[in-house]
């Protein structure tokens, strides 16, 4: 893949070169100047595919280009150095809008990784945005919906599998992660090997890192045999970390540094071995607030998060929740043995009422024990009321939005009127929830210029959850 045209802003003429020579081979074009003037320059004769960025420049300070960029809504990749012992400083320039960042001193195929992977997740995120123009698609690997956020979802992981870059995963508990890691392997040139699954929150402390490295016999207590771990067996193949913010805290420097060099030593061995695998992560909880909590360090999430993905919840696809439930239909009828059980009227109703607090795992496990339980030929909203709970109405109070980094800045303080919205509160003056939401998201939207990805950091969601409930809204008035 080649990575384009790439700017080096670097005052050591050395480092600069050393810099050149070791990306010229993937570079269509390099060009180095040595300070943050020569760099705006630059930027202004024309745009680059990726910026290599020295935090220390004699001129500037590199945070502060790294704010006007973001200010002037340049979306170029940046990547930048640092030197050893800085890392909350290359984590402060993330925030400020870095893709990636170095840690003097690294390797030059270390060097090549990363400024691939930024150029490789700055194309993504162009693609993503073009999505609404392209057919929707109605199932993609084994998921199952043609809704709008779902086809954010697909064209996200269609446009990653082919590339090596890590990929991770947000959404509820039982809104697909494993899937959509498996669609990533499936849908790349490593489907013909191994995927293997690891679920962080469900081994014991003091098991992982032998799950994860493998052990040698002697090890520990049990070690009865050597034994390979995770990293070996999915060697060729994709490893999908789960509950990734439920690993323990001290295993988590073996974890970077095992992504950052591709090597490991099995517990127990001084030997070191490599392995070539792509690294998918997942969680169902908040990152950043694992994060704030000292349970996920920083630096790791960030060399996990190359490319970000937003599983919805059932709920904010209502268009896919009868085709969800006709496909599990099909799928358990066929398997006991009854094809011609169908959904009455009332029942399909009743579907779309539901709250779905358990997404498309409850929705799934709920077609299954109607299929067995049901009697007759169709299944009826009195059937979908003998399972577990199952409530017709939906709630009054809204979900929350899916779990997104938490903004890092304050939120603006500029007293403004809320804009308008066109809508008659109900009796008592109470109005509908999504009335006073949508109030309070366009406020923010004002507040923040009418620039949506800003609004989205100070409010805490994802960009996309605004443009999704926007469509709703629209809907409404």
């Amino acid at each position: 893949m080649s990575i384009g045209r790439v700017l080096i802003i670097e005052d050591s003429p050395s480092l600069a070169r050393t810099y050149e020579a070791q990306l010229k081979r993937d570079a269509a074009a390099i060009e180095i100047v040595e300070d943050g003037a020569g760099g705006e320059r630059a930027m202004g004769a024309g745009r680059p595919d990726c910026i290599l960025l020295d935090l220390g420049l004699p001129d500037a300070n590199g945070m502060d280009l790294l704010r006007s960029w973001r200010a002037a809504e340049i979306s170029t990749p940046v990547v930048v150095i640092t030197a050893n012992g800085s890392i909350n400083t290359a984590i402060d320039a993330m925030r400020e809008g870095a893709t990636d960042f170095l840690v003097k001193p690294f390797g030059a195929e270390r060097l090549v990784t990363t400024v691939k992977n930024a150029v490789e997740k700055s194309k993504l995120e162009k693609v993503v945005k073009a999505f609404e123009q392209s057919k929707p698609k109605a199932q993609f690997a084994e998921f199952v919906g043609s809704s709008l956020p779902m086809q954010a979802v697909y064209r996200v992981l269609e446009s990653a599998a082919p590339s090596n870059a890590g990929v991770f995963i947000t959404g509820e508990t039982g809104t697909g992660k494993e899937l959509a890691a498996r669609a990533v392997h499936t849908s790349s040139a490593r489907a013909g090997r191994a995927f293997i699954a690891v679920n962080c929150g469900a081994i014991p402390k003091d098991l992982i890192e032998s799950e994860l490295f493998g052990h040698v016999k002697g090890a520990f207590t049990g070690a009865t045999t050597d034994r390979a771990g995770a990293a070996e067996l999915a060697n060729g193949g994709t490893l999908f970390l789960d509950e990734i913010g439920e690993m323990p805290i001290d295993l988590q420097p073996k974890l970077l540094r095992f992504l950052q060099t591709g090597t490991y030593a099995r517990v127990g061995d001084s030997r070191i071995r490599q392995t070539d695998i792509r690294i998918v992560a997942a969680t169902n909880r908040d990152p950043w607030g694992a994060v704030r909590a000292g349970r996920l360090r920083e630096d790791l999430y960030f060399r996990l998060n190359v490319i970000p993905v937003e599983l919805p919840p059932l709920r904010d696809r209502a268009g896919d929740i009868l085709m969800l439930a006709d496909a599990f239909l099909a799928r358990y009828a066929e398997e006991e043995g009854r094809a011609d059980l169908k959904f009455a009227d009332d029942a399909r109703q009743a579907l779309l009422q539901h709250y779905w607090p358990g997404n498309v795992r409850e929705l799934e496990n709920l077609v299954r024990r109607c299929v067995v339980l049901a009697e007759g030929d169709e299944i009826a909203a009195s059937d979908l009321s003998l399972t577990q709970g199952f409530a017709a109405a939906a709630p009054t109070h809204s979900a929350p939005d899916p779990v997104q980094p938490a903004a890092l800045a304050p939120a603006p303080s500029v007293a403004a009127p809320y804009p308008p919205v066109n809508t008659a509160p109900v009796a008592g003056g109470i109005e509908p929830l999504w009335v006073v939401e949508k109030r309070t998201i366009e406020h923010a939207i004002a507040l923040c210029g009418d620039n949506i990805t800003e609004a989205s950091k100070q409010l805490e969601i994802a960009p996309s959850t605004i443009y999704r409930k926007r469509e709703q809204w629209a809907e409404k008035t």
